[in-house]
């Protein structure tokens, strides 16, 4: 997503928990900010994209936020609570500044070509002054007030989820039944058990490619926040008994040591059960 602004020719500014992220980013002319109160200071849009909640909490909310100057924009790429979401922004005001939760789906493919499909929540008007940016990296559609964007990221990966799931299950059978599974989903895919998810990480998974676009303990945690949004922010708990398999399943794949690779490896878990 860096890549996409300096290949667009915007001045980008990182900083990176990680310093293996840093090198090829500042060979294409990024500058390196040496911590997040450095990068408030000199910055008047910000971008940022960590693991989980605490993360924000402790990147975003206690080392950009203080050190933010009045009219920055900050823009929380994050699968992370739509509670935290609000709290971002009502601080951020206090300070005459904007903040949107504005999580994306599409995975590492939808980010390289700028496709990722931007769910963003806040403050609309700020919103449309964003698209030219946004429009570097996908599609933005504005899902309402802040923490929005967080809540339907949370149902998109509730749908992905249960795609990933019935692939998984989908392509175990086949195999099973003798079928060749690259024919079996050539043969589906156009009709009602086609998907973007199949598209995506259906020939990932028969070639057994595991490499992460996001992280499967990222599911977890998306799913997690999934059952538990209702409990937290007071309203009503919403039954999701299909999310809360999901849940587990993806957790299996955790409890195996899988957490580290892509969300494809849901595949694993199934065939395990299969005795495979």
């Amino acid at each position: 997503m860096a890549s996409r602004f300096l290949s667009a020719g915007y001045t980008v500014t990182i900083y990176a928990r990680n310093p293996s992220k840093i090198p090829h980013l500042q060979s294409q002319g990024a500058h390196l900010a040496d911590s997040p109160s450095h990068l408030a200071l000199h910055s008047d849009v910000i971008f940022t994209m960590l693991g989980h909640p605490s993360d924000v909490r402790q990147i975003v909310s206690e080392n950009l936020i203080p050190f933010l100057i009045p009219n920055t924009i900050l823009i929380d790429h994050t699968s992370s609570h739509p509670v935290l979401a609000k709290q971002i922004y009502d601080t951020a005001r206090e300070k005459n500044c904007w903040a949107v939760d504005a999580p994306v789906s599409g995975g590492d493919i939808g980010a390289k070509e700028g496709k990722l499909a931007i769910l963003a929540g806040g403050n609309e008007d700020v919103v449309k002054w964003l698209n030219p940016l946004f429009g570097v990296l996908g599609k933005v559609t504005f899902v309402g007030g802040p923490g929005k964007g967080q809540s339907c990221k949370i149902a998109n990966q509730i749908v992905v989820g249960a795609n990933l799931l019935g692939l998984s299950e989908g392509l175990v059978f086949a195999e099973k039944a003798g079928l060749d599974k690259r024919e079996f989903v050539e043969a589906v895919k156009g009709g009602a058990a086609g998907s973007m998810v199949m598209e995506l990480f259906g020939e990932r998974m028969i070639g057994r490619d595991f490499r992460p676009g996001g992280f499967t303990e990222y599911m977890v945690k998306d799913l997690g926040m999934g059952l538990d949004v209702g409990a937290e922010d007071g309203d009503d708990v919403v039954v999701l008994p299909g999310a809360a398999l999901n849940k587990q399943m993806f957790t299996a794949m955790v409890a195996n040591g899988d957490g580290k690779l892509g969300t494809q490896g849901l595949i694993t878990v199934i065939e395990r059960m299969n005795g495979k």
